[in-house]
């Protein structure tokens, strides 16, 4: 096990020098260029799940993408981990789009409808078993375990959707300078693609702005 271990160790240092090597072939002043700073033009919020890296998946290079991950891609307002990743790409980056991207076969959401007792993870996936409650109509009149499943993941990412929009820095900064703007999208690991669920962002803000209007 000791040998396994020190070989999975030294294979990333390996695949890094070739990354870095490969970088430089392109670009000598790859490096230099990005050592300047970052002026990303996305947040992504995004699941912890090791088969869904953004930039994998997106195209996107380094410098582009601002990420945030965790289990579920939740926007809980009292992870300050979240918020302060929010707050700091939206006040300081200027990010211009904030994505919220889950994932079909999300072992969280999975979890949060699974009727048993999760330890520590309780008070985390009840944010989702909160949106199973709040959709309970829509979600129980899908027969078919697998759709539900699925809708359940898109339902959590609008509601993840939703509480950016409930932020501070969103709200004042959208007012100030018409930007950033929100999207909700779901990666499909079966097929590969992403899908877009097209919120409304605009009439999603008006409607929170009715409770939580924090543009002054």
């Amino acid at each position: 096990m000791a040998d396994y271990l020190e070989q999975n160790h030294d294979r990333i240092f390996a695949a890094n020098k070739a990354w870095a090597e490969e970088q430089i072939a392109r670009d000598p002043d790859f490096f230099n260029k990005l050592s300047q700073g970052q002026t990303p033009e996305y947040l992504w919020i995004g699941c912890s799940d090791s088969r869904m890296p953004a930039e994998t998946i997106t195209g996107m290079k380094p410098g582009e993408a601002f990420i945030h991950r965790n289990i579920a891609n939740l926007v809980n307002n009292i992870d300050l981990n979240v918020m302060s990743v929010i707050n700091y790409a939206v006040r300081h980056l200027q990010v211009k789009h904030i994505i919220v991207c889950g994932h079909y076969g999300c072992g969280g959401v999975r979890a949060a409808m699974t009727a048993k007792d999760l330890g520590i993870l309780n008070p985390w996936l009840r944010n989702i078993r909160d949106i199973y409650r709040i959709h309970e109509t829509e979600l129980d009149s899908i027969k078919c375990d697998s759709a539900r499943y699925d809708r359940l993941v898109e339902l959590n990412v609008v509601e993840q959707c939703r509480n950016v929009i409930k932020t501070a820095a969103l709200q004042q900064n959208y007012a100030e300078n018409g930007y950033p703007v929100v999207h909700g999208w779901v990666f499909d690991f079966r097929t590969g693609m992403l899908k877009d669920l097209k919120i409304d962002f605009a009439k999603i803000l008006a409607d929170i702005q009715k409770i939580y209007n924090i543009t002054e």
